[in-house]
């Protein structure tokens, strides 16, 4: 996409973040207009004139009324001229139900990936829930899927206020994050292993290591209800360590989540701005930047 020739298009809701990426990339920013009509149908408002290439940025969390916005906003822009559309979605939905756990279970991923793919010509993510495809392109069949990680900003945020810390991912999916993170700076780190009981039931088992006295940083892709980290951190206060920390790439901690944790002993409760949060403290906007050319 030429920088000429490209235009970013933001939503409320998500429009510091998608300010950002527009300095970082140099590239203009206009915002989607959308007004709710008390019947709960949304009017969508774009530009009046839109250039050849147009990137929308918005996070799916909270997806199902984003998704039936972008659908006519995609819509919208192709009648007003766009001739490619991407989509930046630095949390993307429907990602964890990747297969049919109980028989009569539909396998959202692949519909709503097929979704995403007949209305964007690219997708760019930010650590997908990608536990059983190889690539995004699996999940989300559009000519560019591309997924990247934000190992790299969070390593420097940890490096910016930790000398030694051990990193801890609590669960065997989360091993790829802690350890690509650990590896910048050459921190040390370990990996439970989870045993789920139900969606908020939950047990860890952590190895055995030194842990005491320690900076603490329990690392994950995703925190929903937190019970995983909760569960973690309580068995982690038995080592007295110098300091428990929490840093997640998507934060959603729905419901008290934030509060249990704080309760657990939990001092510091960090996230990348993938989803607006008040626990955002590293921002994805140069990371995204620097791959919007792969959406060519």
């Amino acid at each position: 996409m030429s920088h000429e020739q490209t235009l970013i298009l933001g939503f409320a809701d998500y429009m510091e973040p998608t300010r950002k990426l527009a300095q970082a990339s140099g590239l203009p920013l206009a915002e989607v207009d959308l007004h709710q009509f008390p019947d709960g149908e949304t009017r969508v408002r774009l530009p009046e004139a839109l250039p050849a290439n147009v990137i929308f940025c918005r996070s799916l969390h909270h997806p199902n009324e984003k998704l039936v916005q972008l659908l006519l906003a995609a819509a919208g822009a192709r009648a007003l001229g766009a001739r490619r559309l991407a989509l930046v979605a630095p949390y993307l939905c429907y990602m964890r139900q990747d297969k049919a756990f109980h028989p009569g279970e539909v396998v959202s991923q692949k519909i709503v990936g097929r979704w995403i793919a007949e209305h964007f010509d690219g997708v760019l993510t930010v650590d997908a829930h990608l536990h059983r495809v190889a690539t995004l392109r699996k999940a989300v069949p559009t000519q560019a899927a591309v997924n990247i990680t934000a190992t790299q900003p969070m390593a420097a945020f940890l490096a910016e206020r930790f000398e030694r810390p051990m990193l801890i991912g609590p669960d065997g999916e989360s091993r790829q994050w802690v350890a690509a993170i650990a590896a910048r700076d050459g921190f040390d780190f370990e990996v439970g292993q989870k045993t789920r009981l139900g969606d908020r039931n939950v047990q860890i088992t952590l190895p055995e290591a030194n842990y005491d006295g320690r900076d603490i940083v329990l690392v994950d892709d995703v925190a929903s209800t937190g019970h995983t980290l909760l569960e973690a951190a309580r068995q982690l206060q038995r080592y007295k360590p110098a300091s428990l920390s929490v840093l997640v790439t998507h934060a959603l901690f729905v419901g008290d989540a934030i509060e249990r944790l704080r309760e657990a002993g939990v001092d510091n409760i960090w996230s990348c701005d993938s989803i607006p949060h008040p626990t955002n403290a590293v921002s994805l906007a140069r990371l995204l930047a620097g791959h919007l050319g792969d959406l060519n």
